[in-house]
C-alpha cells in the first residue's frame, strides 16, 4: 500500500510539548478553532487533514485507519518529535487509538471524542457508494444535522454554513475511502494495549456514534476517564467548546 502524505500545520510555542489534533470525517483543521487560543497558549498543536480533506490530496489507493496513523507518526518524525499527546474526534479518535495501541512509545497522553473502536461495515460502504454516485452535496444536510443539536443550528448558523461548505468541498474519493477505512476497522482487540493516561469524551446526545461506544472504549483502557457532555451531539468540541476545552486543558496541561 502506497504511504499517505497528509497536509498539516503547527500552532503554538515552538518549544512547548506537542499535541496532535485529528479531525472528524468531512471536516478540516478549522474544526479546532475553538481550542486554538486556550490550548495554543501552552502547547504546540499539530493539526492534520484526512486524505482528500482540506489541503490533503486525494489518496492514491485504499485507506486504512492504521495507514492514516502511520502517516501522522511520519509527520512527527519530520518535526523530530519523539513523543506527543494525541487527541482526535470521530475518525480522528480512531486514528489516535490505533497509534496509541501500536506505537505506545510515541504517545504521552491520549484524548478521544465522539468515537468508537468498531462500527460495522454495511452503512459505511453504503455511504461511500452514495457519495461516489451523487457527490458530497447528496449527503451534506443529513450528515450536518447529526453533528449538532437543533439549538446550535439556529444559534450558530454561520458556523454550520461554513462547515457545510468545507464538507461539500471534500474530495469525493478521499471521503469514500475514509468511509471504507471505518468499515474495515475493528480496534477492540487492541484497546487493552493502550497504557497512557486516556480521556474519553462523548456528546450525551450524539446519535451519529452513540455514547455507549465511548463508554466501551473507556472500559477497555485501564485507568481511563469517561465524560459525557450534556447538550452536545457529534461534534462536542465545537458545540460545547467551553466544557471540552477545559477538559482537554486539564488533561494535557494541568495533569
Amino acid at each position: 500500500m502506497i504511504p499517505l502524505e497528509l497536509a498539516s500545520r503547527c500552532d503554538g510555542p515552538a518549544t512547548a510539548p506537542v499535541v496532535v489534533l485529528g479531525n472528524s470525517l468531512g471536516t478540516t483543521t478549522t474544526m479546532w478553532a475553538p481550542q486554538l487560543e486556550s490550548l495554543g497558549a501552552h502547547l504546540r498543536l499539530l493539526r492534520w487533514d484526512l486524505p482528500g480533506h482540506g489541503a490533503s490530496e486525494e489518496p492514491p489507493g485504499p485507506v486504512t485507519i492504521d495507514g492514516i496513523g502511520d502517516a501522522v507518526v511520519a509527520l512527527l518524525d519530520e518535526l523530530g518529535v519523539a513523543r506527543a499527546g494525541f487527541c482526535g474526534v470521530s475518525i480522528g479518535g480512531m486514528v489516535a487509538l490505533s497509534v496509541a495501541a501500536r506505537c505506545p512509545e510515541r504517545i504521552e497522553r491520549l484524548a478521544v471524542g465522539c468515537t468508537s473502536a468498531y462500527l460495522g461495515a454495511a452503512a459505511w460502504y453504503e455511504r461511500a457508494a452514495t457519495v461516489r454516485a451523487g457527490g458530497m452535496a447528496s449527503i451534506a444536510d443529513r450528515i450536518l444535522e447529526r453533528w449538532f443539536m437543533p439549538e446550535f443550528h439556529e444559534r450558530r448558523a454561520d458556523t454550520v454554513t461554513a462547515m457545510r461548505e468545507d464538507f461539500v468541498a471534500t474530495n469525493v474519493e478521499g471521503y469514500a475511502r475514509c468511509c471504507e477505512a471505518i468499515a474495515a476497522m475493528d480496534l477492540r482487540p487492541s484497546l487493552s494495549y493502550i497504557r497512557c493516561p486516556t480521556l474519553v469524551i462523548h456528546g450525551a446526545d450524539d446519535d451519529a456514534i452513540l455514547p455507549e461506544n465511548g463508554a466501551a472504549i473507556a472500559a477497555s483502557i485501564a485507568g481511563s476517564h469517561f465524560v459525557a457532555v450534556d447538550r452536545a451531539a457529534h461534534l462536542a468540541t465545537i458545540e460545547r467548546a467551553d466544557v471540552t476545552t477545559a477538559l482537554l486543558l486539564d488533561h494535557f496541561v494541568t495533569s
